[in-house]
């Protein structure tokens, strides 16, 4: 329910330069904080198309459309809401929920409600001013759905193959059943992603400079063109901070020096699908290989090597994609 019920004065918009959004996102609701002049009202939304309306209606009763919105980034749960609202042009921000976490830890914030992390995160949009999101163009939105549909294919796959290994007399027919029928559905999927990208241009030509990069097979080029936004890739640093691949640094006065390690703050999906890769370019990528080997021999195991080769690997995608031109190792520094 509202907090308050009374629509603000005409001349509120004179008001709003600390005005915000605050827009907390779960399955199957949202919580959403209006502030304004110091004030709060929220309320509860339905996360359905007809919650996206009823949304509408709310900030237009409070001449709040103009606003800046900010919502964290959850993934499959927030995302139609951020498409719908950034379709009609209003300015919304996706931001790293870390960033969010810190922010409430940096204001004092110990209360943890869907409620309260609304306002928190209307009061890190008023006061961060944060980017405003691009939603991707509807080539990409289709590629994402068809490659994670691949993905979670897969999955049921390896489940069943699991079960297969395990299964009795009864129960072995069945799952073989299953395994085919999954196995003509991933077929289909796969062929109708590499149709999706031939016929169009933009992604025909990146899918082709990233296959010149030895390491970079078919899933990791999917992965990337579909997971990874293309203003990302335009700035390794922006990219390391995506991906959660920014080393960490853990030191603290003059006691603490751990060893850096990857943020992990960015996206799962993106640094699962680097590291098969990281791996096959550890050994015949001469640029990771050479950067894999220096790593060993700075004294870091054979997993955190292939770590750092993830990030190594990227930088990598990162530059063929923003220069347009093919891998070339002798561009690189291999000592």
């Amino acid at each position: 329910m509202d907090t308050h019920t009374t629509p603000p004065p005409a001349n509120a918009a004179l008001h709003d330069a600390s005005a915000a959004v605050g827009i907390d996102i779960a399955k199957a609701k949202f919580d959403v904080a209006l502030l304004r002049a110091g004030k709060y009202k929220t309320k509860v939304f339905s996360n359905t198309p007809e919650g996206f309306a009823s949304l509408l209606l709310w900030l237009d009763t409070y001449d709040a459309r103009h606003l800046p919105l900010c919502m964290e980034a959850t993934g499959s749960y927030g995302e139609p809401l951020a498409l719908y609202l950034s379709d009609l042009k209003l300015k919304i921000s996706v931001v790293n929920p870390h960033f969010i976490a810190k922010y409430a830890q940096a204001i004092g914030e110990r209360n943890k409600t869907d409620r309260q992390d609304a306002r928190t995160i209307a009061r890190y949009c008023a006061k961060e001013h944060p980017a405003l999101w691009q939603a991707p163009a509807l080539e990409l939105r289709a590629l994402r759905d068809l490659v994670r549909r691949l993905e979670a294919l897969r999955q049921l796959q390896q489940q069943e193959r699991n079960r297969l290994d395990l299964a009795g007399v009864h129960t072995r027919g069945s799952i073989e059943a299953v395994l085919k029928v999954l196995e003509e559905e991933i077929s289909c999927i796969t062929a109708e992603i590499s149709d999706h990208i031939d016929h169009h241009p933009n992604l025909r030509d990146q899918a082709a400079l990233l296959d010149t990069i030895p390491g970079v097979g078919g899933a990791t080029i999917r992965m990337v063109l579909s997971e990874i936004p293309s203003t990302v890739m335009k700035d390794v640093r922006v990219a390391d901070a995506f991906t959660g691949l920014a080393p960490s640094l853990r030191e603290s006065g003059s006691s603490v020096r751990g060893r850096s390690r990857m943020s992990k703050r960015g996206s799962a999906a993106v640094r699962k699908a680097l590291f098969m890769p990281a791996l096959v370019a550890a050994h015949h990528n001469p640029v990771v290989k050479a950067f894999y080997d220096r790593m060993l021999k700075n004294g870091l195991s054979k997993k955190q090597a292939v770590c750092a080769c993830m990030r190594k690997l990227l930088h990598i995608i990162v530059g063929v994609l923003k220069s347009g031109k093919p891998f070339d190792a002798s561009m690189h520094k291999l000592a």
